[in-house]
């Protein structure tokens, strides 16, 4: 997955999740904004699971 994949796909995303991780903020996910790598250790931190598993499950969101 390239940054030019995550940023084209970001507003739906986004929405995603938000429903997907309730813990996250809007500032969280501005912070993170287009960066994948910044965005699993964001999730991470706020449920606490496997970065490889965070991962997967964000680039399913993108399809």
């Amino acid at each position: 997955m390239n940054k030019q994949q995550i940023k084209g796909g970001w507003n739906v995303l986004k929405g995603r999740l938000k429903k997907a991780y309730a813990d996250l903020t809007d500032d969280d996910l501005k912070h993170a904004e287009g960066n994948l790598d910044e965005l699993v250790g964001i999730i991470q931190q706020r449920v606490g699971r496997r970065q490889e598993e965070i991962r997967r499950e964000v680039e399913d969101m993108l399809g």
